[in-house]
């Protein structure tokens, strides 16, 4: 499916995590059913007059007494070089065409995702309380009174041997 729209670039925005393009819709043009069809799908763009097209996911189409707000995320591996003179036409009327991308949402937002996973972060778990202590989830994890009680029993038989003792467990390291 693919419609033409008269429409005003109304803006351009990027941060860090996605692209956003908004179009008013003028004149009959709203009242399109072609428009609410192909909302919450991924779709490609092109201005007329512009030979860069842009495939993005129709996120968006609001109305209200005065305008059509249409609502586009860009995708993030559109390079800037390639969409500058798409960009020129920002803030000025222009005959937009939409037409279905052969692309899932899936498939759309597939790369994106894999980026903002985060690894697993390294260090002890636990949750701090009300109180301010802390209560670590890692069950190897000795407490306060059991270093208390190791350092005083390594004291002990340091007294009778000349030397401190280094305390048995799994882990290679000496203390």
């Amino acid at each position: 499916m693919k419609i033409q729209i008269a429409a005003h670039f109304n803006k351009q925005t990027k941060d860090s995590k996605k692209e956003l393009v908004q179009f008013h819709v003028k004149g009959d043009d709203e009242k399109k059913p072609e428009l609410n069809a192909m909302t919450r799908s991924v779709v490609v763009l092109n201005i007329d007059g512009v030979e860069q097209a842009l495939t993005t996911e129709f996120s968006k189409s609001t109305k209200d007494a005065k305008k059509t707000v249409l609502e586009f995320i860009v995708k993030g591996d559109t390079s800037s070089e390639n969409s500058y003179e798409f960009y020129r036409k920002a803030g000025s009327d222009v005959v937009l065409e939409i037409a279905e991308s052969q692309m899932s949402i899936e498939e759309f937002r597939g790369d994106d995702d894999e980026e903002d996973r985060e690894e697993p972060r390294e260090g002890v778990r636990g949750k701090v309380n009300l109180d301010g202590t802390i209560e670590l989830d890692d069950k190897n994890q000795l407490t306060i009174e059991e270093i208390a009680a190791l350092e005083a029993e390594a004291a002990k038989q340091a007294e009778g041997e000349g030397g401190p003792v280094i305390p048995e467990n799994k882990d290679d390291l000496p203390f």
